[in-house]
């Protein structure tokens, strides 16, 4: 496998009201193919932000937006163009960041959560500046953190998200 120069194509999802921002590093090859978020089946994380929201599983891409603003939730990526081997985070590299002011400069962001080590990593490293709200580290719902069940990713997700409890 070649490493592929690629860019991010679809735009973040937030609105005046987003008070939590969820980053994830780079978009999967599926999702860049459907053209949203955690486009892959097998990534938990509508199931885990459904569960944690105490709704339905959106399934279309209207309702996933739908669902993300509702509730208050925006999504981005930290990085807007690199070089990689298909999905893998771990082979990123020649990144050029996202500007999380395009988020944090219109919306009402009170934490930063990032989906999975490599996203929380690359956070610190290109993006964060001292006048950003929190950020934590969540587990990565990717199919890949085999270690986390679907149980385990609620638990942590809704505990660090929604410590007051499950919902808004």
């Amino acid at each position: 496998m070649e490493y592929t120069h690629v860019f991010h194509t679809f735009e973040p999802v937030y609105d005046a009201s987003s008070q939590v921002l969820i980053l994830g590093s780079f978009p999967s090859v599926r999702s860049r193919e459907e053209g949203f978020y955690y486009g892959h089946p097998r990534n938990r994380f509508w199931k885990v932000t459904a569960g944690i929201c105490r709704e339905s599983v959106p399934v279309t891409i209207p309702e996933k937006r739908d669902f993300l603003l509702r509730n208050h939730i925006a999504v981005w990526d930290v990085i807007a163009e690199c070089e990689i081997l298909g999905s893998s985070d771990s082979s990123i590299r020649k990144v050029r960041e996202n500007d999380m002011s395009v988020i944090l400069e219109k919306a009402a962001v009170r934490e930063i959560f990032a989906n999975g080590e490599t996203a929380y990593r690359l956070f610190l490293k290109y993006c964060r500046k001292e006048d950003q709200p929190p950020v934590r580290r969540l587990p990565s719902t990717s199919p890949a953190n085999a270690a986390w069940n679907l149980q385990r990713l609620l638990a942590a997700w809704g505990e660090a998200i929604f410590p007051e409890g499950a919902g808004r």
